[in-house]
């Protein structure tokens, strides 16, 4: 079936107020667009998301690209693109926030991009890693590479969003994530993603495995960070 008879029967809607799209919109209207919150932590080196790992670990830059609410627009969108395959708000967030960071020049000497990876069982389950098209348009806007082969998750655990704060601080001090020893990258620096930073926990935990590799520099980016 053709794109265009598809959208005549299944007409593509904004992930954050289900309003349909208009012919130049892609994935989110332009009012969502004027209404989503930014962070501007780009703009700021010490800022919100770069404290949250004080005293925890290294880090070269952090910053997240939206607040994350409550039953705002945000978390529609993120729970669209996390539970109903809006894989397409994914790219747009990464190209948005790629243009921004590429402009601003936070970024310039990133040599590729990792995501926070899926346990294998949890990839078959959902289909597809939320961060995957997020992070390939980041690695597109930076001029960088996009590797999913590095960082491995070795074990199964449910979704952050169904633990509590102690159950999210307990992934620090298990072996969740491993390296791919088929992989060499000693000497660069990374750029972690994720979709959203509550705690850090998860992201602390990966950046410590990635930091095990000799002379490598570590930065993170998320689509959000939650004030919940």
């Amino acid at each position: 079936m053709s794109k265009s008879l598809i959208d005549l029967f299944y007409p593509p809607v904004c992930a954050g107020c289900d309003a349909l799209l208009l012919v130049n919109e892609k994935a989110i209207c332009t009012t969502c667009r004027h209404e989503m919150p930014q962070t501007y932590h780009h703009l700021t080196p010490e800022n919100e998301a770069f404290k949250k790992f004080y005293g925890k670990i290294h880090i070269e830059f952090a910053a997240t690209f939206l607040h994350y609410h409550k039953r705002g627009i945000v978390q529609q969108m993120i729970h669209s693109l996390k539970y109903h395959g809006a894989e397409s708000v994914g790219t747009t967030l990464g190209q948005w926030y790629g243009s921004i960071l590429f402009d601003t020049g936070a970024l310039f000497d990133v040599d590729e991009i990792i995501p926070v990876p899926l346990h294998p069982k949890k990839l078959r389950e959902r289909g597809y890693n939320q961060v995957t098209a997020f992070g390939m348009a980041l690695a597109d806007r930076l001029g960088v590479a996009y590797n999913d082969r590095l960082l491995v998750r070795k074990k199964y655990s449910k979704t952050q969003t169904k633990k509590n704060l102690m159950g999210r601080n307990e992934v620090r001090n298990q072996e969740i994530f491993g390296i791919n020893s088929e992989e060499t990258h000693q000497g660069k620096h990374l750029l972690l993603v994720d979709d959203v930073l509550t705690t850090g926990a998860t992201l602390e935990s990966c950046a410590r495995v990635l930091q095990g590799i000799p002379n490598t520099k570590i930065s993170i980016v998320c689509m959000a960070m939650s004030h919940s």
